[in-house]
């Protein structure tokens, strides 16, 4: 049972965190490109087409962070059949967890929302606004990059990795 809950806790790691870490590094570069009053209508025969790029990885953002629930349940749950849910490596897991589930939470999808609704102004996305977006969705990924190490190497682990 292990082996499955392990599986697919790598697996929902993979196809859940993954998307939303490369959307949301994408987001502020894709904010920047988009013309000065374009809007998702169009309009003047502008092309929408950025508008369309940058609202379609605030959805995958939004959508994959809400199916990336599955990893930590699965990683509990696997934690709890391996016996090493007191495990410190296991713990400042699940602490860099919550702290990169928060940052999304609490920054960088609200920042992504307000970017998307000032896109529909006719007057350009303050560069300092994307740089802020881009900062915080950077620690969401070295968080998130930091918590595969210590799945991977696992201090203090008697495997020999």
């Amino acid at each position: 049972m292990t082996k499955i809950l392990l599986s697919l806790h790598v697996l929902a790691a993979i196809l859940a965190v993954g998307p939303v870490t490369v959307a949301a590094s994408m987001f502020p570069a894709a904010v920047r490109r988009v013309p000065v009053g374009v809007t998702a209508g169009g309009g003047d025969g502008v092309d929408a087409g950025d508008v369309g790029t940058v609202r379609l990885l605030h959805r995958i953002c939004r959508v994959y962070a809400g199916l990336g629930i599955a990893v930590p349940v699965l990683g509990l749950a696997t934690g709890a059949s391996m016996g090493v849910l007191g495990d410190a490596w296991l713990v400042a897991s699940i602490t860099l967890t919550a702290a990169a589930a928060g940052l999304l939470i609490a920054f960088v999808l609200p920042r992504q929302e307000e970017l998307l609704e000032q896109l529909t102004e006719p007057r350009p996305v303050e560069r300092a606004r994307t740089a802020r977006l881009a900062m915080f969705t950077g620690a969401f990924n070295l968080l998130w990059a930091t918590v595969t190490v210590l799945m991977i190497v696992r201090p203090g682990s008697t495997t020999g990795a």
